[in-house]
């Protein structure tokens, strides 16, 4: 583990081509809250129509670098651009069309993220959210803030925006940018559809997804509650006595990325996981240590188990 020392903030701007990345990061370096004397690497990993102004990048040492290649993004070539800089902090305007985990694996040890911020152009995001879907789930999965830039008010569907980035996370704060200069935060009530202040969570088999991210997100809501939903249920010779998988196939953004997404439920009566697997689960939740997590879970003690019929839609969904 690092120390303190040792540490290199990494802030990371992500977006597509002409989304606004190179705009923002112009007027954060502008601004002198920021530009405090640290000496800052600025690498640009996609060059768009708008260019820095480097005319004060010296004097605030600002040490600016591209990088082309993705295999140029590696651990010996960013250690050395950080010797050769001296930088103390990275700012990263990364490529719109690489993944991000191919940036997480690459990074050095020490480089600890400190933000990431995603900028849409609002006239192309429906477009590349159709045909590169898999690509915004991408970025929008790992930002903290996503900012939707040159809106002209009129005839904008706000909510049209804002289900695709609540689709993917319900985390990530969302702004729009008008062209008028004013901005605004989302403030868009997302209340999940089986929350209804009680005790006893009814999931319905098309909000599977929505609830199995939630657990996961927002654990300690659910502990000592209970739940109830249909489950591909499934055991295995490595599992500890009486512990089973609950859950079902998701898919986030397309089908290379369907996943079979479950928690550990304790049950006693063997014979009822003899085929079918479809089961409704009723279990009383606890958010424990459990040998099949690396830490802390959701620990399903389960009171009903009845064989069922599969969903309609087997492979759950956010939208």
């Amino acid at each position: 583990m690092p120390t303190e020392e040792e540490v290199m903030p990494v802030y990371l701007f992500l977006g597509f081509l002409e989304g606004g990345k190179t705009t923002f990061i112009q007027k954060t370096l502008g601004d002198s809250r920021f530009v405090n004397g640290d000496r800052t690497l600025l690498l640009v990993c996609e060059e768009g129509e708008v260019e820095f102004d480097t005319t004060d990048f010296e004097k605030n040492n600002i040490f600016l670098r591209v990088i082309e290649d993705i295999e140029d993004l590696n651990e010996d070539n960013l250690n050395r651009l950080v010797e050769e800089t001296g930088a103390q902090r990275v700012m990263i305007e990364y490529n719109g069309m690489w993944l991000v985990n191919e940036l997480f694996e690459r990074m050095p040890e020490g480089w600890m993220i400190y933000q990431v911020m995603f900028f849409a152009d609002s006239n192309s995001f429906i477009n590349y959210n159709q045909n590169m879907r898999s690509l915004v789930v991408d970025k929008l999965n790992v930002c903290e803030l996503v900012v939707f830039n040159r809106i002209e008010r009129e005839g904008f569907d706000k909510m049209e925006f804002h289900k695709i980035v609540r689709g993917i996370s319900r985390r990530t704060d969302i702004a729009y940018e008008y062209t008028d200069g004013k901005a605004e935060y989302d403030d868009i009530e997302d209340p999940l559809p089986f929350d209804d202040g009680s005790d006893h969570f009814v999931i319905a088999d098309k909000d599977f997804a929505l609830f199995y991210r939630d657990i996961c997100e927002e654990m300690e809501k659910y502990d000592g509650k209970t739940v109830t939903f249909k489950s591909f249920t499934m055991d295995s010779p490595k599992f500890p006595r009486n512990a089973y998988a609950v859950g079902r196939e998701i898919m986030t953004c397309c089908v290379e990325d369907i996943q079979y997404s479950w928690m550990v439920a304790i049950y006693d009566d063997m014979p009822y996981l003899i085929d079918p697997r479809w089961f409704e689960v009723t279990a009383e939740v606890k958010i424990e240590k459990h040998k099949l997590y690396k830490k802390k879970g959701p620990v399903l003690y389960i009171k009903k188990l009845t064989p069922a019929d599969p969903p309609e839609q087997k492979v759950a969904t956010f939208y």
